[in-house]
């Protein structure tokens, strides 16, 4: 028997990167949590804002929280109120998060750097948002595979894209599992460079579960062509 390994965890320190970028031995379990609870949160908050990844970098006076995004102007808005209004609510919810457990959160500045992802149908995050989006809005399953399949597909960087749905699909009485592939997946390749998301669709019949693989070449192979 395997072991299934989350792509992106199984390819750390060789071509990606820790989302928390810090370290603190004494309220390392605190830090902890609060990045978890703030990433959950903001990930529901900013939903329709298509999000590729939050990563956060902590140093001893400052807290500084990167937004990847595809629609930054919907974040930053006109003359940047929406960035101001996003910070001021993610300090509320950091003294929420610390209140729960009867403690007052350190004094430090917040820093909220918002970032334009291009291309964004070739990250998983933001194709895996799409597709719930499509199916809450009850379009047909299939039709949600075959449309993000071909929108993936279409751009050059792309070598391989596979997406996976479960649940009760089109409202049917059975839980059931249907994918499409296109292209190759190579999971246990080290230098693969793919990218991994899942993302829940609330329905009226229940929730669906959404995964979709996209894989971009190998990382190392692109250093040696550029060398040449």
């Amino acid at each position: 028997m395997t072991h299934r390994v989350h792509p992106y965890i199984f390819r750390l320190g060789q071509i990606t990167v820790w989302k928390s970028r810090w370290f603190n031995q004494k309220k390392f379990q605190e830090y902890l949590r609060e990045d978890t609870l703030l990433r959950a949160w903001l990930e529901r908050h900013l939903r329709q804002s298509h999000i590729e990844s939050i990563e956060v970098e902590r140093s001893p006076n400052t807290l500084h929280i990167i937004v990847k995004t595809s629609r930054p102007g919907i974040l930053i808005g006109r003359g940047g109120e929406g960035a101001e209004r996003l910070k001021d609510e993610i300090k509320k919810r950091i003294i929420k998060i610390w209140k729960q457990r009867g403690k007052l959160p350190d004094k430090r500045e917040i820093k909220l750097t918002i970032e334009e992802v291009r291309f964004p149908e070739t990250h998983a995050a933001i194709a895996a948002q799409m597709i719930v989006e499509d199916i809450e809005r009850r379009i047909s399953f299939r039709r949600a595979l075959k449309q993000a399949i071909e929108k993936i597909s279409a751009s050059k960087d792309v070598k391989g894209v596979k997406i996976a749905l479960k649940g009760r699909l089109d409202g049917a009485e059975m839980a059931r599992y249907e994918w499409l592939k296109r292209g190759r997946i190579p999971l246990q390749t080290l230098r693969a460079n793919v990218d991994y998301a899942e993302k829940r669709a609330e329905t009226t019949y229940g929730t669906i579960g959404v995964k979709v693989w996209i894989y971009k070449g190998d990382v190392f192979e692109k250093k040696e062509s550029k060398k040449t």
